[in-house]
């Protein structure tokens, strides 16, 4: 047991560079959800290098992954997850360049010592995490049938695992109104701009009969186009969050009523539209957990959770809902820095980070050896799922 352990910290650290100019690679050639071609290709070639089956386009997505190791056997699924998208403008402000390059080096460590080691060993590239739902689409392809355990690391201000999401639905307002003078005619007029802003106004209304952790926060898409006519359409959209699936669906209904309520005003007329991606929150696993975060602190990087409960959202959070999983925090940066952040792009892209997703492939490959080679760790890991 402790030879193939030994011989994965080996293969990491033989890695280094390798891994770096990875991370590297993908930082300074950002791509936002489902444009990642260069990414995608070149996370496949580094699997194909090392032996992989693997498959590029999987799900109906270009930009998909599904690798399989060859040495496989009767035993337990183990797939290790990559995420490779970035934000518009900002770039990899979520650290997904950190994601793609530790997961990636999880899987060819593992993949090392993989014909010692029973079951089978998975790496699926998922992409459009931020905002189209990659592993949703993976999930509705049946990529995950059959898989026993998911895992992946996530760069942070904080090192956890037990850390849950928010389920998230998109919503898109549309109002139709009426235009006319808006000096010399207003009143032959219908203020679509009126609608959208009659909507946050009932939203805001709402916010202190919500329960904590609760979320409903949107921006104006389009508000006119002239300040003397009056506007004929506007739009706007919202994300609708919430810590169980329940909640946020309804908490739609409430938002709905708002423009609804906003359309009676104003005389507009609303089309409502649920968009993009809906997320599940996450259930994360603590049997996984539990293995992960004792190697991430053998690697030298301290537990430290946050201080408060706040949570975004991820289609990670319907990965866990299938199978047992984490979506492990790894910190990269001061606990003072956000996410999505200019701040927080400079850190995926640090010295700091770099060794952090190191430290983070070694905790991933050790996680997924012991779920491959431990007796009955896996069925415990299932066990606690079904019960949860």
């Amino acid at each position: 047991m402790s030879d193939w352990k030994a011989r994965i910290g080996e293969a990491v650290d033989e890695m280094d560079g390798r891994l770096r100019d990875v991370a590297k690679d993908l930082f300074e050639h950002p791509e936002v959800k489902f444009e990642e071609v260069r990414a995608s290709k070149r996370l496949a070639a580094e699997l194909e290098a090392d032996g992989f089956d693997v498959e590029l386009g999987v799900a109906g997505m270009e930009t998909a992954i599904r690798a399989v190791h060859p040495a496989s056997s009767d035993g337990p699924t183990v797939a290790i997850l990559g995420e490779y998208d970035a934000l518009p403008e900002i770039g990899h402000a979520c650290g997904h360049n950190l994601i793609a390059a530790g997961g990636l080096g999880a899987a060819l460590a593992v993949g090392s010592v993989k014909a010692d080691l029973p079951g089978t060993l998975v790496f699926f590239g998922t992409p459009a995490e931020e905002g189209g739902g990659g592993k949703v689409l993976m999930i509705e392809a049946g990529l995950f049938d059959g898989v026993d355990a998911a895992i992946m690391f996530h760069p942070s201000a904080n090192t956890m695992v037990g850390r849950g999401s928010l389920a998230i639905t998109e919503v898109k307002i549309e109002f139709a109104g009426k235009p006319s003078h808006a000096s010399g005619s207003p009143e032959k007029g219908i203020n679509a701009l009126d609608a959208v802003i009659q909507t946050f106004n009932g939203i805001n209304a709402l916010r202190q009969h919500i329960k904590d952790r609760a979320r409903i926060h949107g921006i104006i898409t389009h508000g006119g186009v002239k300040p003397n006519i009056v506007p004929e359409y506007a739009a706007a959209e919202f994300y609708v969050r919430a810590p169980e699936n329940d909640y946020r669906d309804e908490l739609l209904g409430k938002l709905r009523r708002c423009a609804e309520g906003a359309a009676l005003a104003t005389g507009a007329t609303l089309t409502w539209s649920e968009i993009g991606h809906a997320y599940k929150a996450m259930k994360p696993n603590r049997i996984i957990g539990e293995r992960f975060l004792y190697y991430i602190v053998e690697e030298g990087i301290p537990h430290n959770p946050q201080k408060d409960d706040s949570m975004g959202s991820t289609d990670m959070g319907d990965v866990t809902q299938e199978v047992p999983g984490i979506h492990a925090y790894v910190q990269i940066c001061e606990d003072d820095i956000a996410g999505h952040s200019r701040e927080f792009a400079e850190a995926s892209g640090s010295e700091r980070g770099a060794v952090a997703m190191l430290a983070a492939a070694k905790a991933l490959a050790m996680t997924a050896g012991d779920l491959l080679a431990e007796p009955g760790l896996s069925e415990r890991a299932w066990e606690e799922f079904r019960t949860t």
